[in-house]
Formats: structure tokens, C-alpha cells, sequence
């Protein structure tokens, strides 16, 4: 299903990893962020396109901040703060600031209060656009921790049996590491697909999948559709698609990210402010210290005798291998940072319209 989504060999040009990197920090400088958070926001969208994510790449969301950053809907120089601390948990009231920025900070804080109390979970309210989750929980892997990250973002998904939206994509990451394999990443919307796959749908002429959306009075379609010309958001379904597949699962994870999300940062969910979404993104970070459960060198042994077995798994019929989560795009990145990241020639377009008006280097094409 991912094949869908990727632009195809001739509609797409690649791109040296250091250009892409150069290019997306000078755009965001020339929004008026600082040069430190500008190079943060490059560091998660060059990752999020090296590891093949490109609903939350540059592709979609680099624009939508330069639109977001001049409609002056997120805060360039947020001044964020702690609202509430313990031990193990703190409240961070993000100032509008983009999550793509300051969720590093939030995940250095839980993974600090993870080293000395075992656990340690912040929540964000207030907060900008998080991009891929799976970012935040990698980081608290790369510093041997368990990592966790959700984010409830507005509306437009609705839960099984109704016609009306009521949640966002409410997606959720965890991560562990390993020695020798590649880490376990699991990142997923709890929607069908993630909202950006509309766009990327649309890109590269693909249709969409029995199941994934709804007509306007709320019955899943269940043939294969094109992307809607009025947009996509408010008919998307939950994982499962109709309740006999398992749609009521998907409804119940986009209330559990509600929960943890939005009431623990002591904001309230997007269906309460569909009007002007006022309350902004709320997010969830937590980090388990391995150390404080188990031995860490065994638990990455056995991790990586897991991941391994996963791997070997016998493949049915038709296919090649058993993937698990993490391992493509483990995969795609060690392709691209060799070989560039692949592009869609639309996408390409708007990088030497905006580099040109913004005076900005241009991307350097492999």
C-alpha cells in the first residue's frame, strides 16, 4: 500500500541530504525563527524524508508552515513554559510554538525525569503541528528508553456509526532499541491513513481504498474512489474502516490519545473548538527507562532475537518477506543518504518558486 504513495522513478528528482538540510533551515529562518530552532526543524523534516515519510516530510508540512508561520497562526519565538511539574511528569504550555521544534525539548525533559524516577511523561498544550511522532520516540531510543509519543490534532475523523467528525488523525508512536537490528518503530495514525496521504493520493494520481472514507451521511465507501474535490477532511474512517472490520478499535485509540493528549495537558479536544481550533495541537511524550526495569544490554539482546525472528518469519504466499515496524524505513534511509532524497517534480516546483522569492539557496540535485 506504501508503493501507492511514492512518487513514481520519472516524476520525481533526488536531492543531496546537506542541500534539502541547508534549504529547509533557511526557510525557516527567513520566517523569522532562530537559527537554532530553524536547524531543529530541518533536523525532523530531513529525517522524516529520509525514512520515507513523506505525508510528514518537506513534500506537505514545509509548506504548511510557511502558510501557517505568515498567516501568523504558529508563534516564530514561542515563549514557552512549564505550567506544571512533579518528579516524573510536567505540563508544558507551548506558546503556539511548532511542535516539530520543541518536541525534542519535551522529550529531553521526560527522558531526564525518566533517568532519576524510572518513567517520565510531559504533555503539551497550546502547541503547533507535531509532523511524524515516531521523531520523538526514536530520540528517547537513541538514549536507551522506551519512547512514547501521540498528538490529538483537531477534527475531521469520524467515529464508527456516526456522520459527523469528531477527532483528529490522533496518531501514536513507540520505539525501543536494539543492538544489531534495526530499532522497533511503530508510527501510525489511528485513522485509516494518515490525513497527508490525501494529498500524496492526489499527487501521484493514485485512488483511494475501499474503506478508508466515508459518503457525506457517514456510510464507508467501499470501493475504490478518487480523492475527493472538496478535500478529504471530515470523511476520513477509523482504523478499521466499518465496525465488522474493527473501526470501533480505531475510535477507541483516537480517545485514548484525547485522554493523554488533551486532558492531561489540561486543554480540551478539537471537537470542543471546531470553529477557530483555538486550544492548538496537544501532545504526549513519555520515556521508560530500561534501566530502571531490566538489564539494558539483555533487553536489546533480546529485542534484537525478536526483531530477528520477525524478519525470518516464513512469508506467505505472494510475498517477499516479514517486515516489522521500522525496518523499511531503516531501509529507505540508508538508500537516500546514499543516493539523495527522491522528490516529486510538483514538490520540486514550489522549492525553485519559494528559494527564488525568499533569496534562498536552491536544492542541489544529485
Amino acid at each position: 500500500m506504501l508503493e501507492r504513495f511514492k512518487p513514481k522513478a520519472g516524476d520525481s528528482e533526488r536531492v543531496t541530504v546537506d542541500s534539502l538540510h541547508e534549504v529547509v533551515t533557511a526557510i525557516f529562518e527567513k520566517m523569522g525563527v532562530s537559527r537554532s530552532d530553524a536547524e531543529e526543524a530541518a533536523d525532523v523534516l530531513t529525517m522524516t524524508d529520509l525514512r520515507g515519510v513523506e505525508t510528514h516530510g518537506v513534500s506537505n508540512m514545509l509548506r504548511a508552515y510557511v502558510d501557517q508561520y505568515t498567516s501568523g497562526q504558529v508563534n516564530p519565538n514561542p515563549k514557552w513554559e512549564i505550567e506544571r511539574e512533579t518528579p516524573g511528569t510536567a505540563v508544558i504550555n507551548a506558546d503556539r510554538g511548532l511542535g516539530i521544534i520543541l518536541g525534542r525539548r519535551a522529550m529531553d525533559i521526560a527522558i531526564e525525569k525518566a533517568k532519576t524516577v524510572g518513567v517520565g511523561i510531559v504533555t503539551m498544550n497550546n502547541g503547533g503541528h507535531l509532523g511524524a511522532v515516531g521523531h520523538f520516540s526514536m530520540h528517547a531510543a537513541k538514549n536507551d528508553m522506551v519512547g512514547m509519543c501521540a498528538t490529538a490534532a483537531g477534527t475531521g475523523v469520524l467515529p464508527t456509526f456516526a456522520a459527523e467528525p469528531r477527532f483528529g488523525t490522533n496518531p501514536i508512536s513507540i520505539a525501543a532499541p536494539g543492538n544489531e537490528e534495526a530499532p522497533l518503530l511503530f508510527d501510525a495514525a489511528t485513522s485509516q491513513i494518515a490525513g497527508n496521504k490525501f494529498s500524496l493520493a492526489r499527487r501521484v494520481g493514485s485512488d483511494l481504498l475501499p474503506g478508508w472514507i466515508a459518503d457525506k451521511e457517514g456510510t464507508p465507501i467501499l470501493e475504490e474512489t478518487p480523492v475527493p474535490e472538496d478535500g478529504w477532511y471530515g470523511s476520513l474512517l477509523p482504523v478499521g474502516g466499518t465496525r465488522e472490520n474493527g473501526s470501533h478499535k480505531g475510535y477507541g485509540f483516537m480517545l485514548m490519545v484525547e485522554v493523554l493528549g488533551a486532558f492531561l495537558s489540561g486543554s480540551v479536544p478539537g471537537m470542543f473548538d471546531t470553529e477557530r481550533f483555538e486550544s492548538g495541537y496537544k501532545h504526549y511524550f513519555a520515556a521508560y527507562n530500561i534501566d530502571a526495569f531490566t538489564d539494558v544490554d539483555q533487553f536489546k539482546a533480546k529485542m534484537d532475537k525478536m526483531l530477528q525472528m520477525l524478519r525470518e518469519t516464513r512469508p506467505a504466499a505472494g510475498h517477499d518477506r516479514v517486515l516489522y515496524p521500522g525496518l523499511a524505513e531503516y531501509e529507505d534511509e540508508k538508500d537516500r543518504r546514499a543516493n539523495g532524497v527522491p522528490l516529486h517534480k510538483e514538490v520540486m516546483e514550489w522549492f525553485d518558486l519559494m528559494t527564488g522569492e525568499l533569496g534562498v539557496p536552491a536544492l542541489e540535485r544529485v
